[in-house]
């Protein structure tokens, strides 16, 4: 199994990632609930939050996706670079609604972070054994 499939095993495994933006020296951080295919994630958020008032300005953003233990040996926790921008996908559209159909009720504007950079920490690996990828 190559280092991004073992990363996209972790990612499938949870469904909520950190996001952090910035606007100049305004910074954010949120979470938000995601659905993942292919280097891409899918998330949902109103146009009026700041995170994406940042992103309308500065599409770069970071986040992470951890394994919540206080278990040494159990550590994993993601961290992910990448580009913000609207969804038109419908396919990345359904994968979202099949994963959280409550976001169907509540109209929710759909986004995606098309990722350049993975750094997993897995410790069940080695203390403090790092994978990581980059795309081109």
């Amino acid at each position: 199994m190559s280092d991004l499939e073992k990363i996209e095993a972790f990612i499938e495994k949870h469904h909520v990632l950190s996001l952090a933006t910035s606007d100049g020296d305004e910074l954010s951080v949120c979470s938000l609930f995601y659905a993942y295919n292919g280097l891409t994630f899918v998330v949902a958020s109103s146009e009026d939050t700041t995170h994406i008032k940042h992103v309308l300005k500065n599409q770069k953003v970071a986040g992470n996706i951890l394994l919540e233990t206080k278990e040494i040996g159990k550590i994993q926790g993601l961290q992910f670079r990448g580009i913000f921008t609207t969804l038109d996908e419908g396919k990345l559209k359904k994968l979202y609604f099949k994963r959280f159909p409550y976001a169907l009720a509540m109209r929710a504007k759909l986004w995606k972070v098309e990722v350049d950079y993975f750094k997993l920490t897995d410790n069940r690996l080695g203390f403090g054994k790092k994978l990581i990828w980059q795309g081109s």
